[in-house]
């Protein structure tokens, strides 16, 4: 079983570098763009405010205040957001999948350990995947915040609290990658459904932020769990997504286990 955890971080590592890469190039970009806006002082605000509210619930503005430095990182972190729980559903639903995409199923039916053994090593290293993911966001984050940032003395805990956030979404969405891609009797299909599912989610979080009649169905999209609106803002996380988060993940594991224990693998 261990072998299988190995083989499956040293398949990763490649995709990781590229995606921290990524991530390197979206922050210190994001951040750079403060330093030219900094100067405008509460005229920015105003500027987006005049904005049409479907431009704002795009550029996911929302109450920021984007004159201070966590204000204006808020509207970065969602498509941080968005990236990183795109790479943990193509995580999720390529870690599962592969073996029969790629015709190497043989090589784990072959070994002497159990179906579930072998689902909880690839769960096991996506899961440090998206940790070193998230580490490296903070990090980065840390780093570029750090560099801009003049009077906000509570920025760091800001940045910890939505990466906290970050994280329980990475864990959802990778639970719902493996969850299809472990029901699923063509594998090749599993990230593109995967990532459907996710876009069709986020799409409906920018409806709700264009009309507030629907505000009853964030439920239904995570990414109405954790913004950073209300992080930054104060209201910090609410319990009903807290506790709706766990119990999504813990389905979502749970039917994963038991959907791939009972398929057919294609050899």
């Amino acid at each position: 079983m261990v072998n299988v955890f190995l083989r499956e971080l040293k398949a990763l590592r490649k995709s990781l570098v590229i995606w921290c890469i990524g991530i390197l190039a979206m922050v210190a970009g994001g951040m750079s763009k403060y330093g030219a806006t900094e100067s405008a002082g509460q005229s920015i605000n105003e500027l987006m405010v005049s904005m049409p509210k479907a431009l704002q619930a795009i550029m996911g503005t929302g109450s920021l205040d984007l004159t201070t430095v966590s204000g204006y990182y808020g509207i970065l972190f969602l498509y941080l957001i968005v990236m990183t729980t795109i790479h943990a559903v193509m995580l999720g639903a390529n870690i599962v999948s592969k073996e029969e995409r790629d015709k190497t199923a043989e090589f784990l039916l072959v070994k002497p350990i159990s179906r579930k053994q072998v689902i909880f090593s690839k769960w096991m290293a996506s899961l440090v995947a998206i940790i070193v993911i998230n580490l490296v966001t903070f990090l980065i984050s840390h780093i570029m915040v750090d560099y801009y940032n003049k009077t906000d003395d509570s920025y760091l805990i800001d940045i910890a609290e939505l990466m906290g956030g970050m994280f329980i979404l990475q864990l959802l969405f990778l639970c719902l990658g493996t969850s299809i891609a472990a029901s699923m009797k063509h594998p090749k299909r599993a990230a593109s459904i995967s990532t459907a599912v996710l876009l069709i989610t986020f799409f409906l979080s920018m409806v709700i932020d264009l009309n507030e009649n629907l505000e009853i169905l964030s439920v239904f999209t995570p990414f109405k769990y954790f913004e950073a609106k209300d992080i930054i803002g104060g209201t910090g996380y609410e319990a009903l997504y807290i506790m709706l988060s766990i119990i999504l993940v813990v389905v979502l594991t749970i039917y994963t286990f038991i959907a791939y224990e009972k398929r057919d693998l294609h050899i």
